[in-house]
């Protein structure tokens, strides 16, 4: 639990576990080992004769590394100190970025100049990116995979979400992905080869929500507030950390593997052959090393268990302990898109030691904005109220659900682990004044900019710390009776 008496922290979440020695280098040292010894043996026969070394064993081990990596002139993630982001697209390479995504939904890399805290990137390469945000670009009326009915998510105003459509006329509407690399490859800024641009201002709910995730100990993003212009035009923006190769070696304690549930994924087995799951799950890191296979593996097993078996040995595959943390930290920051939600916004963990599946949180842009009144065991509703008669789950958008999420939930056995998870995780982030505290604090860091004036972040600063004042009081209502 936090001290209240102890200062709120100043700066912004750190990246837990973070080690120094890669993935690729720590699963493959007796290999680089080997080599060197060899290395030492021919240096000392031949003497001065030059060499030039054919090494048979992984390339992919020197691959997965940053081989320029820009320092840049400040921390990107130093939450004390002001940032920037220049983004510069040409008119034919915008075109065709915009042209691609309303012809069929493709997001196309485009070349891009960036400039990050005063240091010039060229030759980079951004892409769209999200799903519902973007449906004012498809003209013809279409959804995204994913993408719900309503553009909205109910709960509080958008002033606090910042909740905005893309239109292609307004280059700053646009959520974008930044690539380093794509044109350069070993190019990382930082340590990152990839950073989000999130849409909409000053979306304050998905900072406090990352910031409440990494305090309680649980793998999250890191962020930066910056002042955000592309193609002349400026604005303030959320920059996101987004979870690559790097930062699958070094967010999780050993080694392991980290997938993504693609939008239109269900956690559902489909056979054994793994290119039945693409468009389901995305090989994040060590994609030469690993496979599908560990989690195919565990869709099998969940498919085929009745709850008698799910009870006794979910946890046989299941990293249990941060399930529950998972799933009770989606409730309590009342997150309607999570691994059930139309997003199907998650990450998963294998850990290589264990054996073992852990859930990892992913796009918080809906974190506090559905009912403050959700109870611990209640379904967390998002889209607009129960009169609207939308199919789905009642009071909001379709709930798409997920078997391990929802059996979970439902067990009597694992019940305890919830519940003992959730209220301790309660404590942590609301009950000594944590979430008000962090909330003044992220707010006083937001920049004002021509897309974001003092009336409009106090206007969402209020709302937000409404809205977790209510959440509060029903949720301690909840735990007295």
């Amino acid at each position: 639990m936090h001290d209240p008496n102890l200062p709120v922290s100043h700066e912004p979440p750190k990246r837990r576990h973070a080690h120094r020695v890669p993935v690729r280098l720590r699963q493959h040292w007796r290999v680089l080992a080997v080599l060197a010894v060899v290395a030492i043996a021919l240096t000392a026969a031949v003497g001065s004769y030059r060499i030039r070394p054919y090494i048979t064993s992984d390339v992919t081990i020197m691959q997965s590394e940053i081989t320029d990596n820009i320092a840049g002139t400040v921390d990107l993630f130093d939450g004390t100190v002001p940032h920037t982001l220049v983004i510069d697209v040409s008119d034919a390479q915008y075109k065709r970025m915009i042209s691609a995504y309303e012809k069929d939904g493709d997001k196309k890399w485009v070349t891009a100049d960036l400039v990050i805290d005063g240091t010039q990137i060229s030759d980079a390469a951004v892409r769209l990116k999200g799903n519902s945000t973007l449906m004012g670009l498809r003209g013809d009326g279409r959804r995204p995979p994913g993408a719900p009915e309503s553009g909205g998510a109910g709960g509080p105003p958008g002033a606090m979400t910042g909740m905005s459509t893309a239109s292609a006329e307004d280059p700053t509407t646009l959520p974008l992905l930044i690539s380093l690399d794509e044109n350069a490859e070993g190019r990382g800024y930082q340590g990152l080869t990839e950073l989000s641009v999130r849409p909409g201002t000053p979306v304050l709910n998905e900072a406090l929500a990352l910031s409440l995730t990494a305090d309680t100990g649980q793998p999250s993003q890191r962020y930066a507030y910056a002042t955000y212009t592309i193609n002349g035009r400026t604005t303030t923006r959320l920059l996101l950390e987004h979870p690559d190769e790097m930062y699958a070696n070094s967010s999780f304690d050993g080694d392991g593997y980290l997938y993504k549930a693609d939008a239109n994924s269900r956690m559902e087995y489909r056979g054994a052959d793994q290119s039945k799951y693409a468009g389901q799950f995305t090989q994040i890191n060590a994609i030469d090393d690993g496979n599908l296979q560990p989690i195919i593996n565990f869709l099998a097993w969940l498919d085929g268990a009745n709850d008698e078996e799910f009870d006794a040995h979910v946890s046989d595959w299941v990293d249990t302990t941060s399930l529950a943390r998972y799933l009770a930290t989606q409730n309590l920051l009342a997150n309607g898109d999570d691994m059930g939600g139309p997003g199907q916004n998650y990450y998963l963990w294998y850990d290589l030691s264990t054996k073992k599946i852990s859930v990892v949180s992913w796009d918080l842009n809906l974190a506090m904005t559905g009912g403050a009144a959700t109870k611990p065991d209640e379904d967390v509703q998002m889209g607009p109220p129960p009169d609207a008669e939308m199919p789905g789950a009642p009071g909001g958008a379709p709930n798409f659900g997920n078997p391990l999420k929802t059996r979970f939930l439902d067990s009597a056995t694992w019940a305890p682990t919830y519940h003992g998870a959730y209220w301790e995780l309660y404590d942590q982030m609301y009950a000594d004044g944590r979430a008000k505290a962090l909330l003044d604090d992220i707010a006083s860091r937001v920049p004002i900019t021509d897309g974001l004036d003092e009336e409009q972040l106090s206007a969402a600063a209020r709302t937000l710390g409404t809205w977790i004042t209510q959440r509060m009081e029903n949720l301690d209502a909840a735990r007295s009776g």
